[in-house]
């Protein structure tokens, strides 16, 4: 991954792992054991896919740039639609609290998309790519 990639992948996992341990405690707090264990198990969940939905739009994006923008609503709509999976699979689950993992896992996803968006909004990439070998040509009148 180039390192624009990585700052966006970082800036985006980061606030996502803090809320999710946030999460953890007050679930912890509020449900005991299993709520933590649920808020955690939904912020591996959020990351993780996440993370290779990122992976696979930044692929996307450079081997096939004319597809990135509808790629990108169908990723983020499976997404979704997969996450929406999970909370009916294990909604009556007792290996963590279910209510506690749905929460932490809409909260998780919110500021996954919230922290990626601000990340890319203040990442500078370049549109265009340099030339890094030749020098530009002066152009016009010699005075």
């Amino acid at each position: 991954m180039p390192s624009n990639d990585v700052r966006i992948l970082a800036q985006a996992a980061v606030p996502t792992v803090a809320v999710g341990a946030v999460a953890a405690v007050v679930s912890g707090v509020v449900a005991g054991g299993k709520g933590a264990i649920g808020a955690g198990v939904a912020t591996l969940i959020v990351i993780l896919f996440m993370g290779i939905g990122l992976y696979v739009l930044q692929r996307t994006a450079k081997s096939l740039p004319h597809l990135f923008q509808a790629m990108g609503l169908m990723l983020y709509t499976a997404q979704i639609l997969l996450l929406f999976v999970f909370v009916a699979v294990f909604k009556n689950t007792t290996l963590f609290h279910p209510k506690a993992f749905a929460l932490t896992l809409v909260v998780g996803t919110l500021t996954w998309i919230a922290a990626q968006t601000r990340a890319h909004m203040k990442s500078k990439i370049l549109y265009v790519e340099p030339d890094s070998g030749t020098k530009p040509e002066k152009t016009g009148h010699s005075s």
